[in-house]
């Protein structure tokens, strides 16, 4: 927010004094200091933090940070040579444990931390946990800014509701800012998002993909993490460019009708000293338990889900990200991990609840009241769990017990499809149910499938090399992988490259080699990405029903020595209903014979073998009539020719 002519309100400790250099002064209601105590204020960061403000027609910035354990708290800056004395906070005479003062002639940019006096005399300076931006790294300090901005998007929050609700086409396009495309005259300077802008908007819309998904933007001092350790929840990271910057990629997308979902990390956080780790001197973000407390696979820590201000914080952050930067959503990063004692540890070295379980019931309170909050005070948003365990009612609702996210990533899915396809050609009829498996529990939860970036890094190799057979067979592998994700229920995400079937795994120091575009193989796998989003988004069959069985009937899962798959995707009205068939063998099958329920002529659609995608061009063209007998328990059926590893939709002319 900019300065604002705020009058002198009642003071909290003494009466203000102007010899002093941090006046009295207070943002906080009575009511706010008790929402903040039982976890119930959701709109912290309009209090915490620094506030550019004229109060008594003096210019300068009102801090607050809570800091209960403290002794001592003062703001240090180049406006005082980093001095830990001179700028005292006074501390509210409550059990808050906030500190708080206005220090006049502190303007915009100006660079500070708190100086923290633990109880036992330890001196502590500590970023600001509530900055709206922070220094780029490695410098640590937070800056005095603001969250100004001139919004022109309200065309698209009028039709978001419609537009991102879990009955449309959901296609989203995962991505690293850093790395998407760097400066082609200087390949080691990372873009800014507004500069990002000018060519991933219209790359995303010719693609047709629906929704961006930007991996952390949260400021995070060590950039190998990809943004996963953050230390500046509030902040957009510098190295983007300004908070502005970042608004004005969103604006940016929306403008092209693309929902922009960002990636949310309130699961742990590093153990940086100007961080929040020890922040008064005490655990106060984090468990003092280091059973509870630590994280052993990511060496970082884990929130205290327990203590209700954490929450406060935690779910004023994701309120932030909706309110201030219009996000259309938020992908929760890590959930089992929250939910779980015992997640990446030995059964002897795991806590136990109050009940003697392995369920951290703190975390799973502050996932029910995070999305009561998000969903209670936006309109068509949604939230995303990453969570990877068999954790019952993620997706369905806080009142039915559920945590009540909007949808599920289904690892279990992309875990299975990948073993299958990775398997040669010759012995996939051996594990034909890796495929037909997900059907048995694909409605237990609302499905986002996912080929994100876990799955091209630390060796599991780029997503066209885990695919069997020669070079053509690769790509025709890939082809198939892809319509069989767009034709499978649930919502669809694919990470930056994976469209255009990257030949590295991903490398956050360097753009993506956009050279490969050049060569057939990589444009047709391009293309059939782009066919297939446009295809998902005109056929209701393919996204009405996506979180319901209505949406799915098996024509034939029971080919395993063929491996060959039919089934079909229902839409609202009868006419919608496509039938699909999968062929993942290099084998030609023609005079195939498939059930279909409606007489009348069918159509193909959309085959990834068409020569425009690199495939052979072997097709239905013309369409084909149906017959009786019907067959796989349909009054009617057809006979089709089957392309080498590809996916054949059709639809009837109703």
């Amino acid at each position: 927010m900019s300065a604002k002519k705020v009058p002198a309100k009642k003071p909290v400790a003494t009466t203000v004094d102007k010899t002093k250099p941090v006046w009295v002064h207070s943002l906080f209601t009575d009511y706010d200091i008790d929402l903040f105590l039982v976890g119930k204020h959701f709109r912290m960061y309009e209090k915490m933090g620094a506030h550019l403000l004229s109060l008594e027609k003096t210019s300068g910035t009102y801090f607050a940070v809570w800091a209960p354990n403290a002794s001592a708290v003062g703001v240090s800056g180049n406006f005082n040579n980093w001095a830990h004395g001179t700028h005292s906070l006074y501390k509210r005479l409550d059990r808050s444990g906030i500190w708080e003062g206005f220090i006049p002639g502190i303007a915009k940019g100006e660079v500070y931390k708190y100086a923290v006096k633990g109880f036992d005399g330890s001196e502590h300076l500590k970023g600001d946990p509530y900055a709206t931006k922070w220094e780029h790294p490695p410098q640590t300090a937070s800056v005095v800014w603001d969250t100004d901005y001139s919004w022109k998007d309200k065309r698209w929050l009028a039709k978001r509701t419609k537009l991102n609700a879990l009955n449309q086409p959901i296609s989203v396009y995962e991505l690293h800012l850093g790395s998407w495309e760097r400066d082609p005259d200087n390949p080691e300077r990372v873009l800014n998002a507004r500069e990002v802008a000018s060519r991933l908007v219209p790359y995303v819309k010719e693609m047709g993909f629906t929704h961006v998904e930007l991996m952390p933007v949260m400021e995070f001092p060590y950039f190998p993490s990809w943004g996963y350790q953050v230390t500046g929840y509030f902040g957009a990271s510098s190295r983007y460019g300004s908070p502005q910057d970042l608004m004005y990629l969103i604006e940016s997308l929306h403008s092209a009708d693309i929902a922009v979902i960002l990636d949310w990390v309130p699961s742990h956080f590093p153990g940086d000293r100007h961080g929040l780790y020890e922040f008064d001197g005490t655990h106060l973000y984090e468990h003092a338990d280091m059973r509870k407390g630590f994280h052993p696979d990511w060496k970082s820590y884990i929130f205290n889900y327990d203590r209700k201000e954490v929450r406060s914080f935690l779910i004023s952050n994701a309120l932030f990200w909706l309110d201030r930067y219009h996000a259309d959503g938020l992908r929760v990063d890590a959930v089992a991990s929250m939910l779980y004692f015992n997640f990446s540890r030995a059964d002897g070295d795991a806590a136990t609840n109050e009940y003697g379980g392995a369920e951290n019931l703190g975390a799973i309170q502050f996932l029910q009241d995070l999305n009561v909050a998000v969903y209670g005070n936006f309109e068509g948003v949604q939230t995303i769990a990453e969570e990877s365990s068999t954790y019952p009612g993620v997706t369905h609702p806080v009142h039915e017990g559920g945590l009540g996210f909007g949808m599920k990533w289904m690892m279990g899915w992309m875990n299975d499809t990948l073993k299958y396809f990775k398997v040669d050609t010759l012995g996939r009829k051996h594990h034909h149910n890796q495929l037909s498996f997900s059907m048995t529990y694909a409605f237990t939860e609302n499905f986002m499938l996912p080929f994100s970036h876990d799955e091209v890094v630390h060796g599991k190799s780029p997503m066209l090399y885990k695919m069997p057979g020669d070079d053509w067979q690769k790509f025709a592998n890939l082809r198939a992988l892809y319509g069989y994700m767009f034709t499978h229920p649930g919502a669809k995400l694919l990470f930056m490259g994976n469209e255009f079937g990257a030949t590295n795994e991903w490398n956050f120091t360097q753009s993506l080699d956009w050279h490969l575009l050049q060569y057939p193989p990589h444009k047709g796998m391009q293309e059939t990405v782009k066919a297939l989003n446009f295809l998902y988004r005109k056929e209701p069959a393919l996204y009405h029903f996506n979180f319901s069985y209505e949406g799915f009937e098996w024509i034939d899962a029971d080919n395993a020595n063929e491996s060959v798959f039919v089934f079909m995707r229902k839409g609202p009205k009868a006419k919608d209903t496509l039938v699909i068939a999968i062929n993942l063998t290099p084998v030609v099958r023609e005079h195939y014979r498939i059930g279909v329920p409606f007489k009348t002529k069918w159509e193909e659609i959309f085959n990834t073998d068409d020569i425009l995608y690199y495939g052979s061009g072997i097709n239905n063209k013309g369409g084909v009539i149906p017959s009786q007998p019907g067959h796989h328990n349909q009054m009617y059926a057809i006979d089709i020719t089957l392309p080498p590893l590809a996916v054949t939709i059709f639809k009837s002319k109703r």
